[in-house]
């Protein structure tokens, strides 16, 4: 077992010594709330609603960090905790931390750095990251800054197939690992902070740079997007999503490429045994991080369930509600085999850039290696429910 220095006991050592001897706090809060309030004021209005925001009265939200609390953790004591293992099996690739960077998309709105820092920031702690479809670079361009990390491109699926065609061939000839087909967005959520601010991104062409350097989408246009950016931003909404998609569309996606497919979006054991069936080979339990439908079930509550089905068939992975080392720990004892950190890093490139991420990435690398050492416990991979009681308040 691979000793998990320095991301714990030399990281907290190095953050106390900096604030005492050099009188030097942390360069980002390390409080998420707070790094949150300090992201959002960095940001305007229309963008840090963009980010900060849900689906209707945003109650998802509320339950997807609010299931944890509906599970403790439970220390246990006198253990040999010296050494310590964060690393996890995915996919037949070997991830050093439990967790990879979520898909957001659009991050040249939280800024100007956008998706290129991130993608630095992963490669230098070698994180994996997941893609986004609407990124505001293009796949290609990010799989070169990420080189060897793990890389898993998030694809929403057209109503042109051929443009999902597409963007799968093109992710397999710019050596992504995986394909993650996010399957709860067969229509845009009704978001009320966006609506009542008349903001979406892509009317102002964000987000757009896989759509505008894919040759079958280019070649739905009369002019090219350089010449009329106006009119293609109008063609990516006339083709983005497809409301119709359904299990034998994921068959066909599945059978049309040779890379691992991972489902995204899966809250219903039934429909994970069915992703299953179909031929993906991961489900990932997510909600959107509540941005899809209001009052939906917390992501947390519907994990167990789905673990209990896939019975280790595929590796399930988990988001929405994740912030600190403790949830990650917390999912991780419900049975996911890794988990997405998407609002933390998101904040973290706001207020720094690539060094914010950097940051973020760091501290909750250390936080899961410290707090896995008080928990008792030495390996992530070997989380079961016995590290739980649920709290019977």
């Amino acid at each position: 077992m691979a000793p998990s220095d320095p991301y714990g006991e030399n990281r907290q050592r190095d953050i106390y010594a900096m604030g005492m001897l050099a009188d030097q706090p942390p360069e980002l809060p390390l409080r998420y709330e707070e790094l949150e309030r300090v992201a959002l004021s960095e940001m305007d209005d229309d963008a840090a609603n963009y980010l900060a925001g849900g689906a209707g009265g945003e109650r998802t939200m509320g339950s997807n960090t609010s299931a944890f609390t509906d599970w403790k953790l439970l220390p246990r004591m006198l253990r040999d905790v010296s050494e310590r293992d964060l690393s996890v099996e995915i996919l037949g690739d070997t991830w050093d931390v439990p967790f990879c960077l979520a898909p957001i998309g659009i991050q040249t709105i939280v800024h100007e750095d956008g998706e290129v820092a991130t993608a630095r920031a992963a490669a230098d702690l070698d994180v994996p990251m997941c893609l986004s479809s609407v990124a505001s670079v293009t796949m290609e361009e990010v799989s070169e800054e990420l080189d060897e990390t793990t890389k898993w491109f998030q694809l929403y699926a057209s109503s042109d197939p051929e443009i999902t065609e597409s963007f799968v061939e093109r992710a397999e000839d710019a050596g992504f690992d995986a394909i993650v087909l996010t399957a709860d967005v067969p229509i845009l959520g009704w978001r009320e902070r966006d609506l009542q601010g008349g903001y979406l991104p892509m009317l102002d062409g964000e987000g757009m740079a896989n759509y505008f350097a894919d040759p079958v989408f280019r070649e739905r246009l009369d002019v090219p997007p350089e010449e009329n950016p106006d009119v293609a931003t109008q063609a990516f909404l006339d083709v983005f999503g497809d409301p119709s998609m359904d299990w034998a569309d994921l068959e066909d996606l599945v059978e049309s490429t040779d890379l691992p497919v991972v489902v995204k979006g899966i809250l219903h054991p039934e429909d994970a045994e069915e992703a299953i069936r179909r031929g993906a080979e991961g489900v990932a339990v997510s909600n959107h991080g509540g941005r899809q439908v209001d009052n939906s079930v917390g992501a947390l509550e519907a994990l167990p369930s789905v673990v209990e089905t896939t019975m280790d068939r595929v590796p399930v992975t988990f988001d929405s509600g994740i912030r600190r080392g403790a949830d990650v720990l917390t999912a991780m004892a419900l049975g996911a085999d890794a988990v997405m950190v998407g609002r933390p890093y998101a904040c973290g490139l706001a207020v720094d850039g690539r060094d914010g991420v950097r940051e973020v990435v760091t501290n909750l690398r250390a936080d899961v290696d410290i707090t896995l050492s008080n928990l008792g416990r030495t390996s992530v991979a070997a989380l079961d429910r016995s590290a739980l009681v649920p709290d019977e308040e």
